[in-house]
C-alpha cells in the first residue's frame, strides 16, 4: 500500500494503473444483483410468513387443532390463491441455488415459478377484490359500511388489507425478476466471452 507523502518510486509518475487489470462488467453485475436478489428471498419469506399467520387458522382446523385465541379472531377463510402465492417461496431454493453456482438453467426455473406462483395470484388477487376497494373509496363519509357488500373484518375492509398485500408483494416480485434477470444476461455474457477466447 502507498504511505503518504512517501517518496515515489524512481521511473514511474504514477500512471502506470491503467495497466492493470479490471473486473469485466458481467463479474460486477453478478456480484451486484446477487447480493440485491438475496435481499429480495429474504423479504420474500417474511411476507410468506405472513400469508402462513393469516393462513394458519385454516390449516389448524383441517388438522383438527382447536386454539380459542385463534378462532376468536374469526379469520375469514382463505382462498386458493393464498396457498398457490405459498408455493412460490419454495422456488426460492431455486434462486439460491442457482446464485451460488450461477447456473442460468436454475435461474430461469426461478423466475418462471416466481412469475406463475408468485405474481399471478398477486394478480388474481388484485382482481378480485377491486370491487370491494371501489365501492369503500366511491362511498359518502357518513354512509354505514355495514350497510354494502363490503366484507369488513376488524373494522376495515378486507379487500383493503389484501391491497396493501399485494403491493408489497408486486414490489419484491418485480425486483426478484428485474434482478434475476439481470443475473442471466450477466451470466449469458460471461459464457459468450468463453466461447470467444
Amino acid at each position: 500500500m502507498a504511505t503518504r507523502g512517501a517518496p515515489m518510486v524512481p521511473g514511474t509518475d504514477g500512471l502506470d494503473y491503467e495497466y492493470r487489470q479490471k473486473v469485466a462488467a458481467h463479474h460486477h453485475i453478478s456480484v451486484l444483483n446477487k447480493s440485491r436478489l438475496k435481499w429480495c428471498i429474504f423479504f420474500h419469506a417474511l411476507l410468506f410468513f405472513v400469508m402462513l399467520a393469516k393462513l394458519s387458522a385454516d390449516i389448524l382446523d383441517r388438522l383438527d387443532i382447536f386454539i380459542l385465541e385463534l378462532e376468536e379472531l374469526e379469520i375469514p377463510k382463505p382462498l386458493l390463491w393464498e396457498y398457490l402465492w405459498c408455493i412460490s417461496i419454495f422456488f426460492s431454493f431455486f434462486g439460491l441455488s442457482a446464485a451460488r453456482g450461477n447456473i442460468i438453467s436454475k435461474m430461469q426455473k426461478y423466475l418462471i415459478g416466481i412469475i406463475a406462483f408468485g405474481v399471478l395470484p398477486l394478480v388474481y388477487c388484485f382482481l378480485y377484490y377491486i370491487g370491494d376497494i371501489w365501492e369503500y373509496t366511491m362511498m359518502e363519509e357518513d354512509a354505514d359500511i355495514d350497510e354494502t357488500d363490503i366484507h369488513i373484518w376488524r373494522k376495515m375492509p378486507y379487500g383493503l388489507l389484501w391491497f396493501a398485500f399485494c403491493l408489497v408483494g408486486f414490489q419484491i416480485h418485480g425486483f426478484t425478476l428485474f434482478f434475476g434477470w439481470n443475473l442471466v444476461q450477466a451470466w449469458n455474457a460471461r459464457y459468450q466471452n468463453r466461447k470467444i477466447q
